[in-house]
């Protein structure tokens, strides 16, 4: 049999070298096609490979009636229309790991820039001036980098710093302090982090949580003379507290490939001589590019020999008639994975997923896959996805065991979510209420019946009078309404929870507040 493939952005050679050799594949390379004419074209192709020049749209896709599977070489999809593709089977696969070592390198090219005034030496001989005083340096030896962020390319950065004999201690919500002993870096928190550190990057996804992660108060946290490297996302550092603070004296120079808005030209960090800068140059080497072609190609080619991908974005089809019986709760097995992520402390080590009722009789993978990437979403981003949930839940050695019963316990249908860390066990349980749509029914041992969307509160309370009330009063001075309360409690005058549905989100500061009121143990805001 043999496979049509279509290449219509520009790949190197090499990168396509596994197409070339695969046997039984006629590929077809044509980079100029209007969108026009690729809608003409497509549907004589089994696969489509494209970069960020391609818009592969819903109208694209639904002309590629041989369509089975879309390679995107590079990390972002959003020129490919995920929703379409998983309503016609077709699979969509990217590139990850593609840049991981463009972008460690990066890093450390601006570390050591840095540290040793390069560009700006530099600069200064372009403009005939041989001035050696101005630009001393530092060592990078002996002192201490913090790693905000330890995936892939944050243990990357670690590995070549400590290659400098830097001495490297790492936070991530993942990380351990076992698994940091294993890597050779020192465990701590965010805080930990940047008090300790002479040198700071960050290697986090731009998250609602590490939004302006470093920001104003944190700076005042850190060392005199600290400097600070960003090769991973615009927005984790505000720009603005950025510029007050090297004004001020604080941080000695910053190191930045990326910004809040880009093309990034008329910032006033640009007129500080403290601040180097690149244009997002992290993954662009040409090592990289053709890594992230070669990745994708292998992906087709698995996966049109063998029906097996390594780097999957999309939700992998399922027979219809079991789609139409478990798609409406994939919303609910998500949201129950993210209420759950935001309620336990620590870092997970085991997820327990049980299916009762009627959802036992089905499969329930794709479900599974929803409710892990509903827990890790929290903290690695939009980088997670239904179908590669999993592999990254093994990655970060997490063991996710599905469970069956016929036992209902009194629904028709019950998800219930169970993880474990090292700080205990937490659990939540949820349902499809006729007309009603999802509902969270039970939290631990606690019955409750809340809806999972929105802004919600949970509270642990001592079942005393005046709790109810002392926390609506307070909430109340934050200016925050209360949608809606649901309480429990498994005796009177023990322990007790209570859940709020509330219209906005409470900062840390009013969950401060909160956990100082009497009789109230924790408060724990969820945003789901």
């Amino acid at each position: 049999m043999t496979f049509n493939i279509l290449i219509s952005d520009p790949l190197s050679e090499d990168g396509i070298f596994p197409l070339r050799e695969a046997e039984g594949f006629n590929i077809v390379v044509d980079t100029a096609l209007t969108p026009e004419q690729l809608g003409e074209k497509i549907g004589e192709f089994d696969a489509l490979l494209v970069r960020s020049q391609t818009q592969v749209t819903r109208e694209i896709i639904e002309k590629g009636t041989n369509l089975k599977i879309i390679g995107r070489a590079g990390v972002g999809v959003d020129n490919i229309d995920l929703t379409a593709a998983t309503e016609r089977g077709i699979i969509v696969v990217n590139a990850p790991d593609g840049n991981t070592n463009s972008a460690a390198e990066h890093s450390i090219a601006m570390l050591m820039s840095l540290a040793r005034n390069i560009p700006q030496a530099f600069h200064s001989l372009k403009n005939k001036k041989w001035d050696r005083k101005t630009f001393i340096g530092v060592e990078v030896k002996n002192k201490t980098l913090g790693v905000l962020g330890f995936g892939r390319i944050g243990q990357e950065v670690a590995f070549r710093a400590k290659g400098q004999r830097m001495n490297v201690i790492a936070y991530d919500p993942f990380l351990t302090a076992e698994k940091a002993e294993k890597l050779g870096v020192q465990f701590g928190s965010v805080e930990d982090v940047i008090k300790a550190a002479d040198f700071i990057t960050v290697h986090t996804p731009l998250l609602k949580e590490t939004r302006h992660l470093i920001n104003k108060e944190a700076f005042e946290k850190m060392k005199d003379g600290v400097q600070i490297i960003n090769c991973a996302r615009g927005g984790i550092i505000d720009e603005d507290a950025l510029y007050d603070a090297i004004m001020s004296g604080k941080v000695a120079g910053a190191a930045l490939d990326v910004f809040e808005e880009e093309p990034f030209v008329e910032h006033k960090l640009l007129t500080l001589p403290q601040v180097i800068a690149t244009p997002h140059l992290g993954a662009s080497t040409i090592e990289a590019q053709e890594i992230v072609a070669i990745d994708v190609s292998y992906d087709v080619v698995s996966f049109l020999q063998n029906g097996t991908v390594k780097n999957p974005v999309n939700l992998s089809s399922v027979p219809k008639d079991v789609l139409a019986k478990i798609e409406p709760f994939f919303n609910l097995a998500e949201q129950l994975g993210s209420f759950l992520s935001d309620l336990t402390e620590g870092v997970p080590e085991e997820v327990n997923i049980t299916y009762s009722g009627d959802l036992a009789n089905f499969d329930t993978r794709p479900l599974s896959r929803n409710a892990i990437k509903g827990l890790l979403k929290s903290k690695l981003g939009e980088s997670v996805n239904d179908v590669n949930a999993k592999f990254l839940a093994d990655r970060l050695g997490i063991t996710v065991n599905e469970l069956k019963t016929s036992k209902s316990k009194g629904f028709t249908s019950l998800i219930t979510v169970e993880m474990k860390t090292a700080a205990g066990t937490r659990k939540v349980a949820g349902t499809l209420l006729n007309g009603l749509g999802g509902r969270i029914v039970r939290v631990d041992d606690f019955i409750v019946d809340v809806v999972p969307s929105g802004y919600l509160l949970f509270i642990r309370h001592k079942d005393q009078p005046g709790a109810i009330g002392r926390v609506g009063t307070l909430l109340a001075s934050e200016g925050i309404n209360i949608a809606a309360m649901q309480v429990g409690r498994s005796e009177v005058g023990g322990d007790a929870i209570m859940m709020l549905s509330i219209d906005k989100h409470v900062e840390e500061s009013g969950i401060e507040q909160l956990k100082a009121l009497e009789d109230i143990f924790d408060a724990t805001p969820i945003d789901l």
